[in-house]
């Protein structure tokens, strides 16, 4: 006896009525969906048409209609091959973002570990929360704070300087002491955050196994080594995964505030993002910006693919997706 077939609208109107099944059954979660969908339609993808402004030269007066150039503000943009605008970006951007990656997790691996081992738990609290408080200072007032810090006439380290015998020196006028004093301010404000979340990693560990090694006579920093460190490995995978994918979004509010706008500094604190903000409100150069920010955008999203790629080969458990 042939079995019946089923056509291609009775497949339709299974899955249709399966849908419906689903919305009935789970309708709460379901609306609860509704306000994030909308927050991504209305400040994610609605935004996005704006992504043909890259391609036009760009006309206030006449928005969306503005002169189609193609791929003209592009060209500009990567002009002068490894001396293009767009390299010494991509190059400040990247390295930055790595120096972030690599020394902030070092640092907060670090000291979740002490914290870890100490035994004197007051102590532990109130430094957890000592360190946590620069996460909660807005990154104007950190800029306001190295301003007075370094500024030539009355910073602070030019008042010892000078206290010591030396000439003053002038902070704002040498570009190869920033990327030092970015990335440190970049670590101690992180520092705090990172900290509570490995260490709540670490607490999740079942103390037998720590017991157990104990018992077997390894010393501290064994069952650090071979305990603590290999059972943080998800942890610090996912967090440099996610680092990772905004490694192109390069802490505008960090660099603009502790640099401004300041021309002798800009080859070497210069990044997309500060560079997309001049091009919008000091240059006036809507297609030049958006071209730079389209380029961001790809090139993060190439990155993110290709590191999850790595690490679904290496440890398919740990990988994004």
């Amino acid at each position: 006896m042939a079995e019946p077939t089923v056509t291609v609208s009775e497949k339709a109107l299974h899955r249709r009525g399966r849908l419906l099944a689903d919305l009935r059954a789970h309708k709460t979660y379901y609306i609860m969906l509704v306000p994030l969908l909308l927050f991504f339609t209305l400040f994610s993808y609605f935004p996005m048409v704006g992504l043909y402004n890259a391609f036009t030269d760009y006309d206030f007066s006449k928005g969306l209609f503005s002169p189609f150039v193609g791929l003209k503000n592009f060209e500009f943009l990567f002009r002068g091959g490894m001396d293009s605008i767009i390299w010494k970006l991509t190059r400040n951007t990247i390295l930055y973002n790595v120096a972030f990656i690599v020394l902030s997790n070092v640092c907060q691996i670090a000291l979740a570990v002490l914290l870890r081992e100490l035994t004197y738990r007051k102590f532990v609290r109130v430094s957890q929360t000592m360190m946590f408080m620069p996460y909660f200072v807005s990154m104007v007032v950190v800029g306001s704070i190295a301003y007075n810090l370094f500024n030539f006439n009355y910073g602070v380290m030019n008042n010892l300087i000078t206290t010591l015998g030396f000439e003053r020196f002038d902070f704002y006028k040498t570009p190869e002491v920033w990327p030092f004093i970015i990335v440190l301010v970049e670590v101690w404000k992180g520092l705090g955050y990172g900290t509570v979340i490995y260490l709540a990693a670490i607490m999740g560990i079942d103390e037998s196994i720590y017991e157990a090694a104990y018992v077997d006579g390894a010393s501290k920093w064994k069952r650090i080594r071979y305990i603590t460190l290999p059972l943080l490995k998800p942890t610090l995978i996912i967090l440099v995964l996610f680092a990772v994918g905004g490694i192109m979004r390069g802490q505008f509010d960090l660099f603009w505030n502790l640099v401004g706008n300041n021309g002798l500094l800009l080859n070497v604190t210069d990044i997309i993002d500060t560079y997309v903000y001049r091009s919008l409100t000091v240059n006036f150069s809507m297609g030049l910006g958006t071209a730079a920010g389209l380029y961001q955008s790809v090139f993060g999203l190439i990155l993110i693919l290709t590191v999850n790629g790595i690490v679904r080969k290496v440890d398919r458990d740990n990988a994004l997706f």
